[in-house]
């Protein structure tokens, strides 16, 4: 049995403690949904009726749906909680077309006991976030989030949750990504505070309210999640999310096992898009300290059933959208790679694919660069019919083209910009058309890693104008590209990104190459 109970300290500070011995939780966890409400092919895009009836797909919230259930039956009358670290929103026409209504029906139906704020559950400004945080009966956390002069958050949101599990108080905080002004659309009335800080101090104050189970249920990735473990003294467990991160001892490509322990701070994370379902065990003593952490993410494959209900409400759900999803635009010799791991460290095909479809679009304007950050590529396409869902699949966030006019430095500083958090995957990484560049890892971060440009096979002249092509998020300063917002000329309201990409397509570009425009030294 576990409750939430109430989070001012003179109330911890009365409740006395009752840990005896050995204590012993089990946390169920997901990352990273992306509104991948229907099952999910190989390539992480929606997955077609003929793999479906193949037992090809994956994950799905009906199939989430039952795993979740028959966890909770395999542990019936254990200490069992169920969390998400963030990231419902954004990533298919589900989202497009009902926003966060859908994800928290389904929420709502699978029990949740707490969730992390992701960065793109601001994808739509505060408003959205909050819209959805009035659907749901479980608490949002963020811990390094100051909303109090949000006229929209303000009030909605918990810097702290407490739950109640099996007459233990387990504590759960939770930090977001201090980029996320780069790469969503917080406002700036939601201020943001260092992670590291934010959750010392919060976990000062539990500890000395007498909570001695404390969970990091955080948005800021795996390398993040380990210096919080390694950082903040006092968190016990890190439930992770945002960098979509397998951890696994038994999965081929895995980061590291599961749990990662840093010291004696187990760290999990459980790749995304409801693939798989985290399983950690957590036994504590009686001084709250982990004794023991052991587990694994459950494959959601199709050996799992689909819900019942949950499949029907789905369907009822995707039929108005289902014309423009089935919609075929093109055919592909071969699958076009947009993974992750790919598009935000390497030249990648559906980058290149992307970057050419943009330049083509605007080439008569006078436009002679394209860049795509790779962050806003979700997904890969795989051979044969494309369909229209597929190529928003790919493109989920609705960006229209951005023309704008630019300094060759400004190009370069850019191009810094992108290759300077690849240690971390971060989105910015550069897709480029109509340029080369190489950059050097082992220098600093935007110390010069970028050590040559040719446009056209010449060098870029520092003191020239060139034009480029974009999408409004980049040009707006998204990633970090704020070197952008200052731009001459620039016309941000192009058509949507999504659409260039189908017609580009349609033409017959369906079998991009790997050029080495992009190298490394």
């Amino acid at each position: 049995m576990k409750k939430i109970l109430a989070a001012s300290a003179l109330a911890l500070a009365l409740w006395p403690s009752h840990a005896l011995a050995d204590f012993t939780l089990h946390i169920l966890h997901i990352n990273d949904l992306h509104s991948r409400i229907e099952s999910i092919s190989r390539f992480d895009g929606t997955c077609g009726a003929d793999d479906e009836a193949e037992g090809k797909c994956f994950g799905g919230v009906a199939r989430l749906k039952s795993a979740i259930e028959a966890k909770r039956a395999e542990l019936a009358g254990q200490n069992v909680i169920l969390l998400d670290a963030g990231d419902q929103f954004q990533g298919s026409l589900m989202y497009t077309t009902y926003k966060g209504k859908a994800a928290a029906e389904f929420m709502e139906a699978m029990d949740f006991d707490v969730m992390a704020v992701g960065n793109h559950e601001f994808d739509d400004g505060p408003e959205a976030l909050s819209e959805f945080i009035d659907r749901v009966s479980f608490p949002l956390v963020s811990s390094n989030l100051d909303v109090s002069q949000s006229n929209a958050l303000a009030g909605k949101l918990s810097d702290h949750v407490i739950l109640d599990v099996g007459g233990e108080k387990i504590g759960i905080i939770s930090a977001l990504a201090t980029d996320t002004t780069e790469t969503s659309s917080p406002g700036p009335n939601v201020i943001f505070q260092d992670e590291v800080a934010a959750l010392t101090a919060k976990v000062a104050e539990l500890s000395e309210a007498g909570v001695s189970k404390i969970v990091a249920l955080n948005h800021v990735g795996i390398v993040k999640d380990m210096q919080i473990a390694n950082a903040v003294s006092g968190v016990d467990v890190v439930v992770g999310g945002h960098s979509h991160t397998l951890l696994s001892n038994s999965a081929e490509g895995a980061f590291g096992p599961y749990p990662l322990m840093v010291g004696s701070v187990p760290v999990v994370q459980a790749y995304a898009y409801s693939k798989y379902l985290g399983h950690l065990t957590v036994t504590f003593d009686d001084a709250g300290n982990v004794v023991s952490a052991t587990g694994e993410p459950f494959l959601i494959d199709a050996n799992t059933p689909k819900d019942a209900e949950i499949a029907a409400r789905v369907e009822e759900l995707v039929a108005p959208v289902e014309e423009i999803k089935n919609r075929v635009v093109a055919s592909a010799p071969a699958a076009i790679d947009g993974e992750r791991g790919q598009c935000r460290l390497v030249e990648c095909a559906m980058g290149n694919l992307i970057a050419e479809a943009m330049l083509d679009r605007v080439a008569d304007q006078g436009i002679q660069i394209a860049i795509q950050n790779g962050g806003g590529i979700r997904a890969s396409i795989d051979a044969g019919d494309v369909t229209m869902g597929e190529i928003y699949t790919v493109l989920p966030f609705q960006n229209t083209l951005a023309t704008f006019f630019v300094s060759g430095q400004t190009i370069i500083d850019a191009l810094e910009n992108g290759v300077s958090q690849t240690e971390e995957v971060k989105g910015r990484f550069p897709q480029v058309a109509g340029l080369e560049f190489t950059w050097d890892p082992s220098v600093a971060p935007l110390q010069g890693r970028v050590v040559e440009v040719l446009v056209d096979g010449v060098p870029i002249d520092p003191a020239a104008e060139y034009g480029v092509v974009s999408n409004n998020y980049v040009r707006g300063g998204g990633d970090g590209y704020g070197m952008f917002v200052d731009a001459q000329n620039a016309y941000d309201f192009g058509p949507d990104l999504a659409e260039v990409l189908a017609e580009y397509m349609a033409a017959g570009n369906t079998a991009p190459q790997l050029t080495g425009r992009i190298k490394q030294k």
